[in-house]
Formats: C-alpha cells, structure tokens, sequence
C-alpha cells in the first residue's frame, strides 16, 4: 500500500483544519486568513460572535510567517534543516489547541477567552503550515488555498483538449496529476472535518496532531524539500 506524501497530508491537513475552525470557532478561517474579511462582514451585519478572533487572524497570522521564516534562516545558518523544527512546531501547536478544545469545549461564544486562544493557536500553527510550505517545499501545490491550484487544473486541460500543449505534454500531464491530488486531499480534508465535527465538536480537534505526526515521519521520505 503506497503511503500518502508530504504534500497529500499536508492538503488534508489544511481543509480539515480550516473547515474544522469554521465550524467549532464561530466561522473562523484558520489557514484561508483572509477569507476572514468576509466572515467578519457577515458577523457584523448579523451580531454573531468571533468578531475578537476574525480582527486577530491576519495581523497572528503575518507576525508568525515573519518569525517562523527568521527562524528558519537563523536554523539554516547552524547546518539545521528548518522543516523539521517546523513540521515539529506545528505539531506542537495543534496539540495545545486539541488539548484545550476537549477541556474547554464545545465553544458556544467564540468571542470567549477560551475560543479565541484556540483559534489564535490553530493560525499560529496553519502560519508555520503556509511559511514552510511557501519556502521549503515550494515545488508542491499549495495545501490551504486551492483557488490557484483549481484554475491551473482548469487552463491545462483545457490546453489538453484543445492540443496546445503538444510540446510539453508530459509536463503538463504530471503538473496535472500533482494539483488534482492536492485538491482531493484538501477535498477530503474538509469533507473529513465537517463529519467529525457533526460527530463530535470537541474531538475533532485531535485529528490534526496526528495528521501532523504523520507529515513528520512522511518528509524523511520526500523529495520536494528545497
């Protein structure tokens, strides 16, 4: 049985956990920050909560890619491979969030305390998921926003259908078979969440540390990092 890639969990990891904290979190964008902007709007208009964290998310969300990038230089400069105290970080981060989800949730108010610091954690987490990804395994397709990666898919078969692409098919092709599988990941990732939060809204929120266990032991094996 062939083992999911780095570049698969990491997709999965990335719809699970954004469809996860929209659901539990009051429409809250962990990963997709700013599509913040528009669930701030609508809980402007209708006075529901998680307006706190909506305002947080991007301003968390820059400071840690300022920082997780300074600390991969500061890594690469002692001969360390930053991905893996990332993916670690990561790990680490979706840990907290899980343990404190199952002791505080469900979350009814996501402008509480509790709510907030969860939500804050999973954007700290999804940052370094967005910042490693963009710098270390930048020949992968993204694995939290799939609107790029769904109008390539769209432009190269199109390119297939028409034969415009007769000089660099095989190109094509295997452009085509990495960003179709990022996208049914990231797919099933969401689909995954919306299923375990409807079977429990507290433990859903183990399933990305184990996902991010997996990515762990998953890159020894991955030719992408760059």
């Amino acid at each position: 049985m062939t083992r999911p890639s780095l570049g698969m969990l990491l997709s999965f990891n990335g719809g699970y956990v954004d469809t996860m904290g929209f659901l539990a979190l009051a429409g809250l964008f962990t990963a997709h920050v700013t599509g913040n902007f528009v669930t701030l709007g609508a809980a402007l208009a209708f006075g529901t909560t998680g307006i706190i964290a909506k305002l947080l998310a991007l301003p968390v969300f820059c400071v840690v890619i300022l920082l997780s990038r300074l600390l991969s230089l500061r890594l690469k400069l002692k001969g360390r491979r930053a991905i893996v105290t990332l993916l670690g970080l990561k790990l680490v981060l979706l840990t907290i969030a899980a343990i404190a989800a199952v002791v505080h949730g469900p979350v009814s108010n996501g402008d509480s305390p509790a709510a907030i610091a969860i939500g804050m954690t999973l954007v700290t987490a999804m940052a370094i998921q967005n910042g490693l990804h963009r710098v270390h395994l930048s020949k992968l397709p993204p694995t939290t926003l799939m609107t790029g990666t769904t109008t390539q898919i769209m432009v190269d078969l199109a390119d297939l259908m028409s034969g415009a692409a007769t000089d660099h098919t095989r190109e094509l092709k295997d452009r085509l078979k990495r960003m179709s599988s990022s996208l049914l990941s990231f797919a099933l990732g969401c689909a995954a969440a919306a299923l375990a939060f409807v079977a429990s809204p507290t433990w859903c929120f183990v399933v990305p540390p184990v996902l991010a266990c997996l990515s762990l032991l998953a890159r020894s094996g991955d030719p992408s990092e760059v």
